[in-house]
């Protein structure tokens, strides 16, 4: 009855095995590997995008902020929703490795709206060389709070960043749980839309720890690989993360990865609703904002239950409602969900 993470479940036994394969014997490193390569043509033909550019870092940090870093400079700001990931979750890190490049919040919620942007974006660089510079649009798909940008969403999102010139990043560290929701293809759910930059996640989707960044346009692959190298995160023994990579890739494990996740967390939304839960909104990937009373979360979490409560502690008035998250990875059982079910 673990819904804490995604982070936190088993890696997938293909990928395993195939670390298990790539320990066999010698290989070249920091990306000379023969699997490399093979990812790469494998990530461009599912983008539909032959002339990407396309590296391996260990973790989504490095992924948005080495990204972001490429497509910005010192004296800009990067603009992201204010429950991006790039802003609660990584320490400063995108602040770090661009080198000062602030964030600028767009007001709302986890998703930003066209409107919104374009208001933030002209709010900018009216103060000559005493203010920041506009930079590169982040994007959360999926967003922290578990919603999805639709394709139409994306694009106008894209469309108010080139109507001022600039860059967009998509920060996808649940990239294929938002696709499969979607049933669009990968290049509909980026170049097509006008993104630039992905962080094409794998962590949170069976993978041990890697995930890939991606450019579009090959003019950003030097920089970057000069920046990954400088920021220390240019793998030796890069084929054990191509491995994990290409084992991911092989035979669509990461679409049934996140189908699979996807249809528990529907199927947990589901019996929560029939309990009476309450929702911030529909559920529309893996991941479910539910609200239950306080002393039904102390009678579940007293049983084992494993999750995180989202909008207050767990001492209080029983009888107030409080918000949880509950999270589905590729591995949890249904039976696991029903004994969940079965406690509420």
């Amino acid at each position: 009855m673990f819904f804490a993470s995604d982070n936190s479940g088993p890696v997938h036994p293909e990928v395993l095995e195939a670390l298990s394969e790539a320990n066999m014997g010698y290989a070249m490193g920091y990306g000379a590997d023969a699997q490399m390569e093979a990812v790469r043509q494998r990530l461009r033909d599912i983008f539909e995008a032959p002339e990407a550019a396309i590296y391996l870092v260990a973790t989504g940090t490095a992924a948005n902020s080495l990204a972001l870093a490429t497509l910005s400079e010192p004296f800009q700001t990067i603009f992201c929703s204010p429950v991006a990931h790039i802003h609660e979750d990584e320490c400063n890190a995108p602040e770090f490795y661009t080198g000062g490049a602030k964030l600028t919040l767009v007001p709302g919620g986890d998703k930003m709206t066209p409107k919104a942007l374009r208001q933030s974006i002209a709010g900018e660089e009216t103060r000559g060389v005493h203010g920041p510079q506009r930079g590169p649009v982040s994007i959360t798909q999926v967003t922290e709070r578990g919603s999805v940008y639709s394709c139409d969403e994306l694009t106008a999102l894209c469309a108010v960043a080139k109507d001022y010139g600039l860059p967009v990043h998509l920060d996808g560290a649940r990239f294929t749980n938002a696709l499969v929701s979607l049933k669009c293809s990968p290049a509909e759910m980026t170049w097509k839309a006008g993104i630039d930059a992905v962080s094409f996640g794998g962590t949170k989707n069976g993978l041990m720890g890697v995930e890939a960044v991606i450019f579009f346009d090959p003019k950003h692959a030097w920089e970057f690989e000069l920046r990954r190298k400088r920021g220390a995160h240019l793998f030796s023994k890069h084929r054990y993360l191509s491995a994990q990579m290409l084992a991911y890739l092989r035979n669509d494990l990461w679409l049934s990865s996140a189908q699979a996740a996807n249809a528990s967390a529907a199927f947990l939304a589901e019996g929560l609703r029939n309990a009476g839960a309450t929702f911030q909104s529909d559920p529309e990937a893996n991941m479910v904002f539910a609200a239950l009373p306080r002393s039904t979360h102390k009678r579940l979490m007293a049983a084992g239950a494993v999750y995180h409560l989202w909008d207050g502690p767990l001492e209080g008035p029983d009888d107030a409602p409080v918000t949880a998250r509950f999270v589905c990875d590729w591995s949890i059982s249904r039976e696991e969900i029903t004994a969940f079910l079965n406690l509420l």
